[in-house]
């Protein structure tokens, strides 16, 4: 595949299912770059991992105090981007591992929901000195979803009480692998930043200090496009799989 077909969002581009472990994760790793897809005509679901309960040093909230909360703020967030459906899988905030269980669960919602695109987690821990060196459930959603993409969704004899359920196999035609440390794939978001911004800040459980969050993520943004000549940017490993 020459590298050039990697640097660019793939034509036509009608669906895409962003997988990710927490309420949060979605926004502040690709709130731009979603806003930009829904922009763009394009449709947008969520599969949420865990049930997001363990976020929180309140000793005063319980776990199903915080899930319920969290799931209410990511359907805000939802919102705010032009986001459609969330499918919330409900497995343990914090115990993930990329078991077959949860590598099947993901592929019914490839299956069902049949995206064009989908905007994974970095499923390697990163080592280039980040102070997020990678959050177990980020890992293990992201194995999960790299292999439920290819090869279990696309092909019939994967998991066959799929089948049974009317989900027939589906070939993604696009992956996008947030938190890499080597992208290669920067996006233009300066129009849809803002949004983005807002749709994060509707994470309100998880944000102590909203203008500090606002320009750490701006300040990311700006990084991010500066390899490339753009003001502002998302950037990802992208995986052109046609």
């Amino acid at each position: 595949m020459p590298d050039p077909e990697r640097h660019e969002l793939i034509e036509p581009l009608e669906r895409a299912l962003v997988i990710f472990s927490h309420p949060d994760d979605a926004e502040f790793s690709a709130a731009a770059t979603i806003a930009l897809l829904t922009a763009r005509g394009a449709r947008v679901d969520y599969v949420v991992t865990t049930d997001g309960g363990k976020g929180s040093e309140d000793p005063a909230i319980s776990e199903e105090e915080l899930s319920a909360m969290r799931q209410a703020e990511q359907r805000a967030a939802a919102d705010v981007l032009g986001v459609m459906e969330i499918v919330h899988l409900g497995y343990p905030d914090g115990y993930l591992m990329p078991t077959l269980e949860l590598r099947r669960d993901i592929v019914r919602e490839v299956r069902r929901f049949r995206p064009d695109l989908v905007i994974a987690q970095n499923p390697v821990r990163r080592q280039d000195g980040n102070v997020f060196i990678g959050h177990p459930d980020h890992l293990a959603t992201g194995e999960a979803t790299l292999a439920a993409v290819y090869p279990a969704a696309r092909d019939r004899l994967n998991f066959p009480e799929l089948i049974d359920e009317g989900l027939e196999p589906w070939k993604v035609r696009q992956v996008l692998v947030s938190g890499v440390e080597r992208p290669n794939l920067y996006l233009d978001v300066s129009e849809t930043f803002d949004r983005g911004l807002h749709a994060l800040l509707c994470h309100s459980s998880q944000i102590a200090d909203a203008p500090a969050v606002e320009e750490r993520v701006r300040q990311r943004a700006a990084e991010l496009g500066e390899p490339a000549g753009l003001a502002l940017a998302n950037a990802f490993l992208s995986i052109v799989m046609d």
